[in-house]
């Protein structure tokens, strides 16, 4: 029986029995529609345009679904036609116009044809909620058009709304305005499953997107909680994020998108590092910078001038926090100074690089004070940052380390195992967790961070955990033994820039090792999932996404386009409808040419799951919350019939 305070606060929305009622069948209805569509997709990395197409796309369900309506009528390519004016509307209008004899008469057949679509990718909706998500100058038309109904005498009037939007020129903007609702009916909930950040340039334009959509949820990836980390204060992460940026030359991202002020550390890296070519920190150019095009030439003495700063700044880490068991990883005082030499992990190896100006041997976490201002300066920029601390905020809030949804488990890294596949534990202030109890704890650590400390740590202080989950091997969010970023710079010996994965990815073909991690999280593993990002698969070297026999997906097939030549592909995405499991493996995104023309690649559909009935909301957990708000309602009706309540007419 819900408390007696919060119906009478529910009576002054329904005021009596008969509002109760309508309520009550609604919802009701809502329940038997069929599950709405689930999108799947991970390990971003700042490929905005890759992202926006795949979402837009549906990864595949937009085609499917006008093969459906169209597949007996419309030839292949007219079929493709259509897919490429939903995908990319203002090219296809700029092109045809270009190419059609008539394009209002396009146009007209154009509309017609999205319609259908739209009416397709809408059915699994109520009215009221197809309405709401329509565009607010289209809206009154799109509804007249999207529940047309067979009457004869209707046609012509469905006919004159379409012959006046192409007389008063408005089919540009309603054929981009219909393209938009079917993009955003096809898919209703989507699963950022880790790594929005870094490597690409784009980072920003992808929190802008989904930032401007509903039914997002996120979960963190080790890139993300770096930025996270950083937008906290935590000096490590801070300066990590900057020299991963730095590296893959996102200069625009940095200092246009998000507003940091680099200048203090290209001024200190072109003064320290002037007679130094830095060869071994030419930046990787995915993507020359539209508004910030910083010389590689420099780009290569900042990139060497921060990642010093990072050793530095991450050794004094270390020092503070002998809990985290890291002290292996201080390198900077393993160097041989007079030999070239460095220590690691109990064997010498002769360093190609040994300028180091700002190192002092006898206190080599030390920063100098020109290095000092540098912090500064960036640790400004970051907290002031109105437009990534706003980012940030929305990753805390509509994101989790990990997430159970309709039976399903979602993470981006791993699980702690040991070589015999038990739940390692892990000790957090002289207490050990493990397995689902080790994630909980870790979410409510990387959440006290962001907030007041009680403790009287600031929240920078606190943030400490993120750059521990950053690279530590106990990181659900890393998966190696270590991370060997000093090794790559400065040891030309590439075995020892080799970083072991842990346990977890060795295990995970058997299935018993998916069902003890669904079980231990509380889920049945005769019908839940565990979707997984953060590897790339490499299809070239013959690797698989289906693991446990197909109870755990790993999902990020490497949409970055340094994962390209490895991988062979360009990402994996999962969609869940109401009666299949797809895996849709894409192929890299071509951008729009210069003569306007773009080329689409059809995503391979792998079909790795069918339900014997088709599900409907009533069996999620949206369904499970209606079903809850149903019976409250019930309570309610209860009330009024009782006369606990009063009704109001």
């Amino acid at each position: 029986m819900p408390d007696i305070n919060y119906l009478k606060l529910l009576a002054e929305k329904y005021p009596n029995r008969r509002s109760v009622r309508t309520e009550i069948i609604n919802l009701r209805a809502i329940l038997a529609l069929p599950k709405a569509t689930e999108f799947f997709l991970s390990d971003i990395h700042g490929e905005y345009d890759a992202f926006h197409h795949f979402v837009r796309s549906g990864s595949g369900m937009i085609r499917m679904r006008i093969d459906e309506v169209f597949g007996n009528i419309l030839t292949e390519s007219e079929c493709d036609a259509l897919a490429s004016l939903i995908y990319n509307p203002e090219a296809e209008m700029a092109r045809r116009e270009k190419t059609e004899k008539d394009f209002g008469a396009w146009c007209k057949v154009s509309i017609r044809r999205l319609i259908a679509i739209c009416r397709v990718v809408s059915n699994k909706y109520t009215r009221s909620k197809v309405k709401k998500r329509l565009p607010v100058f289209s809206s009154y038309i799109m509804d007249e058009l999207l529940f047309a109904d067979n009457v004869l005498d209707r046609h012509k009037y469905y006919d004159e709304i379409i012959d006046t939007i192409i007389e008063y020129d408005a089919a540009r903007e309603f054929i981009i305005d219909i393209t938009e609702t079917i993009a955003n009916m096809v898919v209703d909930r989507l699963h950022i499953i880790g790594d929005i950040f870094d490597r690409g340039p784009k980072s920003h334009v992808v929190l802008d997107y989904l930032m401007a959509n509903r039914g997002v949820d996120i979960q963190w990836g080790n890139h993300d909680i770096l930025w996270m980390g950083a937008a906290c204060g935590n000096r490590a992460c801070i300066a990590t994020m900057i020299r991963i940026n730095v590296r893959y030359n996102n200069f625009d991202m940095l200092e246009v998108g998000y507003g940091f002020n680099l200048r203090p550390l290209a001024s200190l890296a072109q003064h320290i590092y002037k007679d130094d070519p830095c060869e071994f920190f030419m930046p990787n150019v995915l993507e020359t910078n539209k508004y910030d095009p910083i010389p590689p030439k420099l780009a290569a003495k900042m990139h060497k001038m921060i990642s010093i700063i990072q050793f530095k700044i991450e050794g004094q880490e270390i020092q503070a926090h002998p809990e985290y068991h890291l002290e292996h990883r201080n390198l900077l005082e393993a160097i041989d100074f007079e030999k070239g030499t460095v220590m690691v992990d109990g064997v010498e190896w002769p360093m190609r690089d040994m300028n180091f100006p700002t190192v002092d041997p006898k206190d080599p976490y030390k920063l100098t004070e020109a290095e000092e201002e540098v912090m500064v300066a960036l640790e400004s920029s970051i907290l002031n940052s109105e437009k990534l601390q706003r980012h940030i905020n929305y990753m805390f809030t509509h994101g989790s380390l990990f997430k159970i949804m309709n039976g399903n488990l979602l993470y981006h890294g791993c699980m702690i195992l040991n070589e015999r596949g038990n739940f390692k534990p892990v000790e957090i202030d002289g207490k050990k967790y493990k397995g689902a109890a080790y994630m909980r704890k870790l979410d409510q650590m990387i959440r006290d961070a962001r907030g007041k400390q009680s403790d009287g740590r600031t929240s920078a202080e606190a943030a400490s955990i993120m750059w521990y989950l950053w690279l530590s091997e106990d990181s659900p969010l890393f998966g190696k033994d270590k991370m060997t970023t000093f090794e790559r710079y400065f040891i030309a010996d590439k075995s020892t820039h080799k970083e072991n994965k842990i346990p977890y990815y060795k295990l995970i073909d058997k299935e018993e090792i998916a069902v003890k991690i669904l079980k231990d999280f509380g889920l049945d593993p005769e019908h839940g999932y565990i979707l997984n990002g953060h590897v790339p698969v490499k299809l070239t070297k013959g690797e698989t996404p289906i693991k446990a026999n197909g109870k755990l997906f790993i999902i990020d097939g490497g949409i970055s386009k340094a994962y390209h030549k490895t991988t062979g592909i360009a990402g994996y995405t999962a969609i869940m409808t109401s009666k299949h499991m797809y895996l849709a493996e894409h192929q890299p995104y071509e951008p729009l040419q210069e003569d306007g023309t773009q080329t689409f690649h059809r995503p391979v559909m792998h079909l790795v799951h069918t339900e014997p009935v088709r599900l409907r909301i009533r069996d999620t957990d949206n369904g499970a919350e209606i079903r809850e708000q149903i019976a409250t309602l019930e309570a309610l009706y209860d009330q009024f019939i009782g006369g606990g309540i009063r009704e109001i007419y």
